[in-house]
């Protein structure tokens, strides 16, 4: 969201990882949806793994890639679940691998993003403090194909009018109690390919779902030529966010564009503040 610019090592970056929070032993369940994607698996399995999370639950479950991802992940046998078998996409990948965990608290992590560090610990933490609380997400880096930081999504707080009309939830900050999966239906919709987490997200929303935005970096979204959203946008992309407004008849009415106006100028001041003390020592 808003510009990008010069590229920036993750390594520069200051995230804090050392702030006290409560040690809540809370099981958590990540699943890693891949195919074909070789070159990215690592670093995404390093940086769930690297959480350090004793009661994790991890999985990829891989649509049967016909690059070297199963060598890539031999590695990691014995500190993850691997399983590869032919899906009906990434909505059946999620299904798959969500169906062989037991964790009350459950997220996934696509095959080219990162989990950003702390960010288990902050998801276990608020959820413990939160205990109404079903679903929560915090704020996203925005990566390129060598590991710098090109931008920052910065949210200012949960507004679920805007929500309903325009997505702007870091999938990969998403997490939720096993409840709400439960009471949404338990699945990820295989109808979606583009827009599968929004329509989660709805259904989330649609079934009394309490949301919490995090004010913390947790993840990092990955931009590269190959990515769903750059070459499925245009086609596919569209159609599904068009048929999604029409099903939770998020209209364009007064209301909704003013709480969408207020949402629009929180972000960008949200956004501005938030971002300079991230960097240790950045030329912007």
């Amino acid at each position: 969201m808003f510009d990008q610019h010069k590229p920036v090592p993750l390594k520069s970056m200051n995230f804090n990882v050392n702030a006290p929070l409560p040690d809540t032993r809370s099981q958590i369940a990540v699943v890693t949806p891949s195919f074909n994607q070789a070159e990215f698996v690592a670093q995404t399995v390093e940086s769930v793994l690297s959480q350090n999370e004793k009661l994790l639950e991890y999985v990829v479950q891989d649509g049967g890639s016909t690059d070297n991802t199963a060598d890539v992940l031999q590695k990691y046998a014995g500190q993850l679940r691997f399983f590869s078998e032919k899906d009906e996409g990434q909505a059946d990948a999620i299904n798959k691998g969500f169906s062989k965990t037991k964790a009350p608290i459950m997220g996934w992590l696509n095959s080219d993003d990162l989990l950003l560090p702390g960010a288990l610990q902050r998801v276990a933490a608020t959820f413990a403090a939160n205990p109404d609380a079903d679903v929560l997400y915090g704020n996203r880096l925005l990566i390129d194909e060598h590991n710098n930081v090109i931008g920052e999504w910065v949210l200012p707080y949960h507004d679920e009018i805007v929500m309903r009309h325009v997505n702007y939830i870091p999938q990969e900050t998403l997490f939720w109690r096993r409840r709400a999966w439960e009471r949404a239906g338990g699945n990820i919709d295989v109808n979606f390919d583009f827009a599968l987490d929004w329509e989660f997200i709805l259904r989330l929303c649609r079934t009394g779902s309490r949301f919490i935005h995090v004010p913390e970096f947790l993840g990092a979204f990955r931009c590269h030529e190959m990515q769903k959203t750059a070459t499925n946008f245009q086609t596919r992309g569209r159609q599904e966010i068009a048929n999604l407004r029409r099903m939770y008849r998020a209209g364009g009415s007064f209301k909704n564009g003013i709480a969408h106006a207020r949402f629009l100028a929180a972000h960008r001041l949200a956004h501005s503040k938030a971002c300079k003390p991230v960097f240790t020592s950045v030329d912007r």
